[in-house]
């Protein structure tokens, strides 16, 4: 029972590893702090690069942005083009609040 559980915990982990985070602001702005993981296109290249980074279409992609209005651009292209399980998290700033803290 115990390798069962150790099994079934081990599958819901590597579930939310293949999360996507994608962060579509500028290279400036990314560089300047993003979140842990997240790969940057900004969202007015989504279309012409996220094949390079995901072909699978229902993929899980989380888009954020600095306010949520270029994510909510980009999921618009991306559900056009039929990625099914895209979400616009929203603003950079609420999200890296959300994050836990590193033991630093």
């Amino acid at each position: 029972m115990k390798t069962l559980m150790t099994l079934l915990l081990l599958c819901s982990q590597m579930a939310l590893a293949h999360t996507l985070w994608i962060d579509v602001r500028t290279a400036e702005e990314y560089n300047a702090g993003h979140l842990e993981g997240a790969i940057n296109i900004p969202y007015d290249e989504i279309e012409q690069k996220i094949a390079a980074v995901s072909a699978d279409k229902t993929a899980d992609i989380q888009l954020y942005c600095r306010s949520g209005r270029r994510s909510g651009i980009a999921l618009e292209t991306l559900r056009g083009m039929g990625y099914s399980k895209v979400t616009n998290a929203g603003a950079y700033e609420q999200l890296k609040q959300k994050q836990p803290k590193s033991n630093e």
